[in-house]
């Protein structure tokens, strides 16, 4: 029905920047939030970053005024720029979409498959 396929992870220095890309494809009538979680080894998965469908960002603390989410509305696309990356435990980030397919009445939550973000030196 729907598909969220995410790139752009991978090794980056501390101090360094990745941008994640995750989109969409499928039976989609439209899109709400547009949001990246992250999830160490060990630890529960968190939020990262959404973003509405009219704009309004929000953001975990600990990545407030390094990370910035933005979407695309015609290509169904949410974007991640992290920038000043500090040295901690990779993790993996998995892209959300609140998705309403065509010819339904009620959206449902859909989550990519995750891309690796290791910052180390």
């Amino acid at each position: 029905q729907v598909q969220l396929v995410e790139s752009g992870g991978g090794l980056v220095q501390p101090g360094g920047s990745l941008r994640l890309s995750c989109a969409a494809s499928g039976s989609i009538g439209s899109i709400s939030t547009m949001g990246w979680y992250r999830q160490a080894p060990g630890k529960q998965r968190e939020l990262v970053a959404f973003i509405t469908s009219g704009g309004s960002t929000n953001y975990a603390g600990a990545v407030k005024g390094r990370f910035t989410i933005s979407r695309d509305n015609a290509k169904n696309t949410v974007y991640l720029q992290m920038n000043s990356l500090k040295p901690e435990a990779p993790a993996v980030y998995y892209c959300n979409m609140i998705v309403r397919l065509i010819l339904r009445v009620s959206p449902d939550d859909y989550w990519g498959q995750g891309t690796q973000v290791t910052v180390s030196s």
